[in-house]
């Protein structure tokens, strides 16, 4: 039940009998050094048959017995408020006799609330429960959810996740006796029960503004970011010394692909921050949607750079613009122009890319790309040999190459949770027409790819600041991905507005539900659209399924984050609340 380490504190509550605690000292390998209590008088507790004996036990050891220990206000017991616990345990919790889910519920918030006041910040809490009792799918069979105790959603009150759940072995403990509620001669069922363990979630953190800096050509240009982008920049992914996930995908697919070609890493730094016109984008593609860009507007520039801003518009128009790169096919004609740059050879760059998308499962406004360029013989099929090439080393991880039905100088990448997360092209450039040679380009999104690989059930995981995360991947060797917030609870909210259909921008919404709900919202659905039949505008209706994969997420804040969101499309985005 509890790896030990040598003169760990250990404090137990809600004991009966304390047979529990006699049988940990006695099972345990390690130095322990254990505060055992009860909610009874000691004139109460020693009724019972072997609890006088059991106590003795514990004061030969050397371990503290507490009596009238209320476990949802330790912090107020005189013998706990300077202590601090590496491990609390607590067995069959119960409120009492036939009282119901909302009462064990409330007793289980309250206990994980004054067990945060004396556990250390690395310490553990062990919550053994009656199969059924937990609402997780760890139980079999699994209650619905609203006839449960919903252990994980009360815990997450008191910031805390759930992080293992192991079948609660009573042979590893001889001579406990499960007693019951308050020492009752009915036991609890142990059969088919299950040990719990939560722990502490990395804390949320506000949206903040922040500037960003960039050389473009002869000036330096200073923006703010959205808010809503914040947790996503200056977080050093793909730096040399990274053992992140994307990065990890990139080193392994590079070195599978230089079994067969070339491979050359490009070292320049390219600005996130790009100074184009829709006409530019349009030479790329179709998949370069101007009204997907993330447009804005310098607040400072210094220099003489011919470029003009539009001081009334964040949107593009015949004036050159400033975006956040959609692609690294931004910096293409620089790459081939570049003197290291050599035919025959596989360039690689890789970098963030921004993309305004709807909050979904499969979609992020921000991922990692990697560019491969490469000029080669017509003769030699390059794209033909670069498909087959990347089909062997990625069709194990369900990836899937399709053909252009439009366009036979592309084909895309697929996967089963997100089409077109990459794509092979040959693309048109002018310095190679003459010479007999093709320019091929590959454009791959690593975030997608690292999930796909890692088998990573959310791509927001990939974004995580929990030190928890990246300390799987440094491990040594790697083993299968454990999330280690186990069963993370779901909650749905609607929210419904009035807007004008020819001015209201569908993503504009989506980014306010990022920026109010700090990435916690999962997924945004249409539910309900209503035209008004004389005034014109609509009403809309949107169902937001908040769940966080790798932080505790409360009901308490949930709230506060569907008001913030009103605050935001009321006063931002100037619309009307239903």
């Amino acid at each position: 039940m509890l790896a030990m380490c040598a003169a760990r504190e250990v404090l137990l509550v809600g004991e009966g009998n304390f047979s529990f605690s006699v049988a940990l000292i006695e099972s345990s390998m390690d130095e322990l050094n254990v505060t055992a209590t009860c909610l009874q008088s000691e004139d109460v507790s020693i009724r019972m048959d072997g609890t006088r004996e059991n106590i003795q036990r514990l004061r030969d050891c050397g371990s503290s017995v507490l009596f009238q220990v209320d476990c949802t206000c330790l912090s107020e017991h005189e013998a706990l408020q300077s202590h601090l616990f590496d491990c609390i345990i607590f067995n069959f919790p119960h409120f009492g006799r036939k009282s119901g889910v909302k009462k064990n519920r409330s007793l289980l918030a309250k206990f994980f609330l004054s067990c945060v006041q004396v556990l250390k910040g690395g310490g553990e809490i062990h919550l053994t429960l009656c199969n059924g009792q937990g609402g997780t799918p760890a139980d079999s069979p699994m209650r619905e959810w609203h006839n449960s105790w919903q252990a994980v959603a009360m815990a997450a009150e008191a910031g805390l996740i759930l992080s293992e759940v192991h079948p609660f072995d009573q042979t590893k403990y001889q001579g406990y006796k499960c007693t019951g509620y308050r020492s009752q001669d009915k036991g609890f069922h142990v059969e088919s029960a299950l040990n719990h363990i939560f722990k502490r979630s990395y804390p949320y953190t506000t949206p903040v503004n922040l500037k960003m800096e960039a050389a473009l050509a002869k000036d330096r240009i200073l923006i703010e970011l959205p808010e809503e982008l914040s947790d996503y920049v200056n977080r050093s992914f793909l730096d040399s010394q990274s053992c992140h996930p994307v990065k990890l995908v990139q080193e392994q697919l590079l070195r599978e692909l230089k079994s067969s070609w070339p491979v050359y890493r490009l070292t320049q730094n390219f600005p996130e921050l790009v100074c184009c016109t829709p006409d530019q984008l349009h030479a790329f593609g179709s998949d370069f949607a101007t009204a997907n860009m993330y447009w804005v507007r310098p607040i400072e520039t210094h220099g003489q750079g011919p470029h003009e801003v539009d001081e009334g518009d964040d949107h593009p128009s015949s004036n050159t613009k400033y975006a956040l790169q959609p692609s690294m096919l931004m910096h293409l004609s620089e790459i081939i122009q570049h003197e290291d740059f050599c035919p025959g050879t596989l360039h690689a760059l890789s970098g963030l890319v921004f993309c305004r998308a709807p909050v979904s499962t499969s979609t992020s406004p921000v991922h990692h790309q990697l560019l491969l360029v490469g000029a080669f013989p017509s003769d030699s099929e390059p794209l033909k040999g670069l498909h087959g090439c990347l089909d062997t080393l990625l069709s194990p991880y369900g990836v899937l190459f399709v053909e252009d039905q439009e366009d036979t100088k592309k084909v895309w990448m697929n996967s089963e949770k997100r089409p077109k997360f990459g794509r092979l092209a040959y693309v048109s450039a002018p310095e190679y027409e003459f010479q007999g040679v093709r320019l091929s380009v590959v454009t791959i999104n690593l975030d997608h790819l690292a999930t796909l690989v890692f088998n990573l059930f959310d791509w927001r995981l990939l974004w995580s600041p929990d030190p928890r995360f990246l300390q799987h991947f440094s491990s040594k060797p790697l083993e299968p991905f454990c999330c280690f917030s186990l069963y993370p609870p779901s909650y749905s909210h609607d929210i419904s507005f009035w807007m004008e259909p020819d001015s209201f921008d569908e993503l504009d919404f989506h980014a306010a539900v990022r920026q109010a709900s700090a990435g916690t919202v999962r997924e945004v659905v249409l539910v309900d659209r209503f035209r008004h039949p004389h005034m014109g505008h609509a009403s809309l209706c949107y169902r937001l399924t908040y769940q966080s994969p790798d932080r505790a997420l409360s009901h308490s804040q949930i709230k506060n984050m569907q008001t913030q969101l009103r605050k935001l499309i009321s006063q931002k985005l100037q619309l009307t609340l239903r």
